[in-house]
């Protein structure tokens, strides 16, 4: 129990940590903001961090935001980022120098030549602001060898430079990158926590309670959702490609493989956004064949969903799962698309 003066000391520091981390503009991690903002009061910030969680839990957000309170210019550190000075709106704009978003141009893995060339930048000072940051998407589908040639970056690095790792998962890390790096692991954000921030961004209460349900606790997808009435059927329009590949014998899902080829092309990013729906509906499953007591993310197909966990074996559900997990891993190789789909089809539950 505090004493009254005391507790409303706490009180005041604990509202004046909400309305800092406010400025973040990150939803749902708020144990993230607290960790990083602390570590810049303390002076103690690291020059290698790793971002983990899965697609739109907000890592990419989180990243931007700690780029901008690292060279924030207020002078009180408590109060960065500000999002007023001129290192906050070149950042905001995106045409701050000293940032450098690590992607290729074509969705593919950063090669060997490119993480060169990005710990050679990053060797040279910041052209005006106090750190040089970079941040590397995806870094989970860069090859161990591209990603061994950031270790000496790692080990002996620039004291004005700073690396932001973002990755699915940290298992395809190297383990001398993950010693090397400060782990911070995000989680989804909580269902109530999502409808409320869509609430109050103008929507109306049931269909904000259906667009967090649907989101599985990712923030990004629910607010991407919120603007975009495209994106909620294209993920319709996924899910009842799936229940057509699942409701065919081999013949039909070969021809399935070859619409879905075609339909993506070469986009491997296209066809991993479709993988990735597909990987949520397969952990409902396994979760339904667990008996487990969480509703499934995909709650308008709960129907669907305990159908199908009457038809089949909890393995499969979990072979299902490793299959679409193998099938994302190859889309980071030169793998055949139509083929891996082939495979990937042929693996799934049901043909008896």
């Amino acid at each position: 129990m505090f004493h009254s003066a005391g507790a409303a000391q706490y009180n005041t520091r604990m509202n004046g940590e909400a309305a800092a981390n406010e400025n973040w503009g990150i939803i749902g991690h708020d144990w993230a903001v607290d960790r990083l903002r602390r570590s810049l009061l303390n002076g103690r910030q690291r020059h290698a961090y790793l971002f983990t969680g899965g697609p739109s839990l907000g890592k990419s957000a989180l990243a931007r935001a700690f780029a901008l309170a690292l060279n924030c210019e207020a002078v009180d550190i408590a109060a960065r980022p500000c999002r007023h000075c001129r290192s906050c709106g070149a950042i905001a704009r995106g045409s701050d120098p000293d940032l450098i978003l690590a992607q290729s141009d074509d969705g593919a893995p950063l090669k060997i030549g490119a993480i060169r060339e990005l710990s050679r930048v990053l060797a040279l000072k910041p052209y005006a602001a106090r750190y040089r940051i970079a941040i590397l998407d995806e870094f989970d589908r860069v090859a161990p060898l591209a990603q061994d040639a950031l270790l000496k970056t790692l080990e002996e690095p620039a004291s004005f430079a700073v690396m932001i790792l973002l990755a699915s998962s940290a298992e395809r890390i190297l383990p001398t990158i993950r010693s090397r790096a400060q782990m911070i692991p995000l989680r989804p954000a909580p269902l109530q926590l999502i409808k409320a921030a869509l609430v109050e961004r103008g929507c109306e209460a049931e269909r904000a309670e259906g667009i967090a349900r649907l989101s599985g606790g990712r923030i990004g997808w629910a607010l991407a959702a919120l603007e975009d009435e495209a994106l909620l059927a294209y993920r319709g329009e996924t899910l009842d490609q799936l229940s057509a590949v699942l409701g065919g014998g081999r013949l039909a899902r070969l021809k399935l493989s070859e619409e879905l080829s075609k339909r993506v092309g070469g986009d491997k990013a296209a066809l991993r956004e479709v993988l990735e729906i597909w990987q949520t509906y397969w952990r409902d499953v396994l979760l339904q064949c667990h008996g487990s007591p969480v509703k499934p993310g995909n709650s308008d197909r709960a129907d669907e969903i305990r159908a199908l966990v009457q038809r089949i074996e909890t393995g499969d559900a979990l072979a299902a799962l490793h299959a679409t997990r193998r099938a994302l891993d190859a889309l980071s190789t030169n793998a055949n698309i139509r083929l891996s789909l082939d495979a990937l089809f042929l693996d799934y539950p049901g043909l008896g």
